[in-house]
């Protein structure tokens, strides 16, 4: 039973735009409160992006990159959106959402999508 899908990853040249979308199971998106973006590059630590707390729609974003990214629902399609807006190579990673954790910590998260690819050149 597949919980979170993400997609919208793909080969992007820097300065540009792309839309992850992570696409929640019913059962999964009304009993959690958080869903969650990370990102990790090969060789490197899981990184936390931002969250969105479901039921009041409040977000937060880590501060290196909330002036580029943005996180939204739509609450209709159980739907979590992650908007990156001049993206740069150093974006380049597996990008991850994730559900039912706390803020940004990723070792809370219980339940995991597969992972879309991003890369900048």
């Amino acid at each position: 039973h597949v919980q979170l899908v993400e997609s919208g990853g793909g080969s992007v040249q820097a300065g540009g735009s792309l839309r992850l979308s992570c696409a929640a199971s019913t059962g999964t998106y009304d009993s959690s409160d958080s869903i969650a973006w990370f990102r990790q590059a090969p060789g490197k630590e899981r990184e936390g992006i931002a969250v969105i707390y479901t039921q009041r729609g409040t977000t937060f974003v880590t501060p290196s990159l909330k002036d580029r990214f943005t996180i939204s629902q739509d609450n209709t399609k159980k739907t979590v959106y992650l908007q990156m807006n001049f993206l740069r190579p150093d974006d380049t990673a597996m990008y991850y959402c994730a559900a039912d954790g706390t803020g940004l910590l990723h070792r809370s998260y219980k339940r995991w999508g597969q992972g879309t690819q991003v890369t900048v050149s």
